[in-house]
């Protein structure tokens, strides 16, 4: 079945999903806005003057914009939990469709795309493998092809991706299924490497199925979204909801933990809330290529400082774009088997929020000042906007509740705080209207979690994660650690958001995925946070002994910021609670074949031990020819003197004798790359490139 015979969307089908989730929006309105009234009035009451300050404004309308987030989140899970129980929402997209349905279905020509930045080549390839396994085994693996797109820098590691890509062809036999490209001009970060590749072969493919260097799919899954899509002709974007695997490090394993148990609540009450206005999270998802590249193209933001120029997180502004095209984006999280994998450390999480803070809040001006936007799809901006703003609102409330204390500590009541009050305002206190109040914030935070384990009791989940006994357990740790990440987090983000504001530029690199995070990085990264907790709490206890008590459970987990951040980031540790069945996940208890994959296969990242990537590129025959023929095409005659003496120096004192941009010149020369070769091979035995051929080839007849 091709587009112009699928299915048509009737009218009658939109109309319906569309008065649901006015229905559904509106009441989730009506529930958090009657929660906030209520507990901002329980918070001015508590308030010693009732609202009567600026102070006490300030915290007031503080405090409902927090509460606001937390009770968005709380009736997310309360929806997803009652939609559970009921057997999965039925407006869903795989609800629409009998098993006949699908079976009947045929595919259409499906790019599998993998754009790359200095990634760990190994585990990136890996992966790839896996999935490309995987679909093999579904038999439907004609009607898609895979694309690694690098934006990589480093000669070494570019080439050493071309080295690993070769490698990968020859053992799948996949030389006209798996293509590799590397853009000479980095531009426009990941959506850059995306439009690069539709700009080339866009028109070849009716889908593009979009993975992140740690994407891992099910074939089947792959197939399912692409059926889905050629039976729902309107959709424009179908996002699946990944979950966290490979977790190794204590950091990873609870994010991994916390990802399995509460995620299935937030992601159906989130689908149910969204249904065709869904946001698009950049990675395991599908997309129809024809009207992304006719709708979705990302301009360049006009302002000042952080709202000009490029867009930085492109995913939810393309979800957007892509509905104000008419299109609809679904978010379904019955398309299971798709995972991704956690940041390892708390570090490795935290540079990677820097730069989603500032991409989220250049939203901002899309949110305020794009036309015809949907107003699902600017809330979805809201939403990503607040999940950092929230963190220096946090810290305001902090700073004027410090100075609410002091006043009424240290300088007399004021019994007219308004200027123009005939009459004394008498400062009132609650404590158990304050104690009412903190008990239903901890309601709505940890309420969810509740829901989250009955939902695995009344599924019959409880064997996924070692049992009751070890699931309860595993829960309390997890809200341990979580306690004591918020405020770490919290400040963090602060700093994020106000160097976006000042439109501080940030280096985008690749993501660290193994090591551990040692002292001297830990004490340097959160010793900010460490002095200011301290000297917060040390002022909080030289000023009233109550008011130092109610501050240890922000002040605490940030003066033990270092140490916390160090022992979560050891792998030792993550796995000796696995060996004791503790933050267990189905995967590690059912096991997967994907993942079996991945972890039984190795990839050869250097096929000669002991060489550089450079060096192989010129020793080796075959990756020599490989690299010549991704190389550019010969430079003109005016630069050709240039790259006489590079190769000449290159020859004499090898690639260590170079700069990186040096290198960078020769690798990208194919003329060079022959050059160097056949000199090389006809090197001295003293040289340096003669002794390392004898070493390459002692170790050949060794193995």
């Amino acid at each position: 079945m091709n587009p112009s015979t699928a299915i048509p969307e009737s009218p009658q089908r939109s109309a319906r999903w569309r008065l649901f989730a006015a229905f559904r929006r509106g009441l989730l309105i009506l529930v958090v806005l009657a929660q906030v009234l209520a507990g901002t009035y329980y918070m001015i009451a508590i308030l010693p003057y009732h609202g009567g300050t600026w102070v006490e404004k300030g915290m007031a309308a503080l405090f409902a914009l927090l509460f606001s987030w937390i009770s968005i989140g709380f009736w997310t899970a309360v929806y997803g939990f009652v939609l559970r129980r009921l057997g999965g929402d039925c407006l869903s997209l795989v609800k629409r469709h009998r098993k006949t349905d699908w079976d009947a279905i045929a595919l259409a020509r499906t790019a599998v795309v993998m754009p790359i930045y200095h990634e760990p080549i190994e585990r990136t390839l890996g992966g790839l493998r896996a999935i490309y396994r995987s679909l093999e085994r579904t038999g439907r693996l004609d009607d898609f092809d895979f694309f690694i797109l690098s934006d990589s820098r480093d000669p070494e590691v570019w080439l050493a991706e071309q080295s690993a890509w070769y490698q990968l062809c020859q053992e799948l036999n996949a030389e006209e299924r798996l293509f590799y490209r590397r853009r000479t001009v980095n531009l426009n970060y990941k959506s850059g490497n995306i439009a690069d590749f539709l700009r080339r072969w866009g028109k070849c493919y009716e889908y593009m199925i979009v993975l992140d260097a740690d994407s891992l799919m099910e074939g089947d899954t792959l197939v399912r979204m692409v059926q889905l899509m050629q039976l729902e002709p309107q959709v424009g974007i179908l996002q699946t909801a990944p979950t966290l695997v490979n977790a190794r490090s204590l950091f990873a394993r609870v994010q991994q933990f916390a990802n399995h148990l509460y995620g299935p609540l937030f992601s159906t009450g989130l689908a149910a809330i969204q249904l065709g206005d869904a946001a698009y999270w950049g990675h395991n998802a599908v997309i129809r290529t024809a009207p992304f590249m006719r709708h979705c193209g990302l301009p360049q933001l006009p302002g000042l400082g952080l709202f000009k120029g490029p867009i930085m997180s492109h995913d939810f502004v393309e979800a957007a774009f892509m509905g104000r095209a008419g299109f609809e984006v679904w978010m379904e999280p019955e398309l299971t088997h798709s995972f991704e994998e956690s940041p390892p450390t708390l570090v490795d999480e935290l540079t990677r929020d820097k730069r989603w803070a500032k991409g989220n809040l250049q939203h901002l001006w899309l949110m305020l000042f794009s036309r015809k936007l949907r107003f699902a799809h600017r809330m979805a901006f809201l939403n990503g906007i607040m999940s950092y703003l929230a963190s220096p609102l946090w810290l305001a409330f902090l700073v004027l509740t410090t100075i609410e204390t002091t006043r009424l500590t240290l300088w007399p009541i004021n019994y007219f705080p308004s200027a123009h009050s005939l009459f004394p305002l008498w400062p009132e206190w609650h404590p158990e209207w304050a104690i009412r109040l903190a008990g239903s914030t901890v309601v709505l935070l940890f309420l969810p979690k509740i829901l989250a384990i009955l939902d695995v009791l009344l599924t019959h989940r409880r064997r996924d994660h070692g049992g009751f006994i070890r699931l309860t357990l595993s829960v309390a740790l997890e809200i341990l650690i979580s306690t004591l990440l918020a405020p770490i987090r919290m400040l963090a983000h602060s700093r994020y958001v106000l160097g976006a504001l000042f439109n501080v530029s940030l280096h985008w690199g690749g993501q660290n995925r193994t090591d551990e995070t040692g002292w001297k990085a830990a004490f340097i990264s959160q010793a900010p946070g460490t002095v200011v907790a301290a000297a917060w709490a040390g002022f909080a206890w030289w000023l009233k002994p109550m008011f130092f008590f109610w501050s240890l459970p922000v002040a605490l987990p940030l003066v033990l910021a270092a140490p916390t951040s160090v022992l979560l980031s050891r792998v030792g540790v993550g796995q000796w609670l696995r060996r004791r069945k503790l933050m267990l996940t189905p995967e590690e208890i059912l096991g997967s074949q994907l993942l079996e994959d991945l972890a039984g296969g190795r990839l050869l990242t250097s096929l000669h031990r002991g060489l550089i990537a450079f060096e192989e590129a010129i020793i080796d025959p075959r990756l020599n020819a490989v690299h010549v023929a991704l190389a550019r095409p010969p430079r003109h005659d005016v630069r050709r003197e240039r790259f006489r003496q590079l190769r000449e120096h290159c020859l004499r004192d090898g690639p260590k004798g170079l700069s990186r941009r040096e290198l960078t010149l020769l690798a990208k020369d194919g003329e060079s790359l022959v050059w160097l070769h056949n000199a090389v091979w006809r090197a001295a035995p003293d040289t340096y490139w003669g002794q390392l051929l004898e070493r390459r080839i002692t170790r050949i007849e060794t193995d």
